[in-house]
């Protein structure tokens, strides 16, 4: 009985020693007067439409590439190398 009570004792000591540490750790992330955080969303959201702007646009351009000069191309090489008169 004796060891069981121990090892409840020392559960309980652990735990308030985790929870003391987690309650110091919140209390200095909370008073932070840094400006930028590990949750500063704002420029993740900046990086994000940077990005999926920029994505676009070479979408575009390899679309007006393919559309404009690579296909035309391509369709006539086909056909001509189909289009035999035997």
């Amino acid at each position: 009985m004796k060891k069981i009570m121990d090892k409840v004792n020392e559960g309980t000591i652990r735990l308030y020693i985790q929870g003391r540490m987690g309650k110091e750790k919140l209390i200095a992330v909370l008073s932070d007067q840094r400006g930028a955080g590990e949750s500063d969303s704002t420029s993740a959201a900046v990086k994000i439409l940077t990005s999926v702007v920029l994505g676009g646009l070479v979408l575009a351009g390899l679309y007006a590439l393919f559309s404009g000069t690579v296909l035309p191309n391509l369709k006539s090489r086909i056909e001509s190398m189909f289009n035999y008169g035997g």
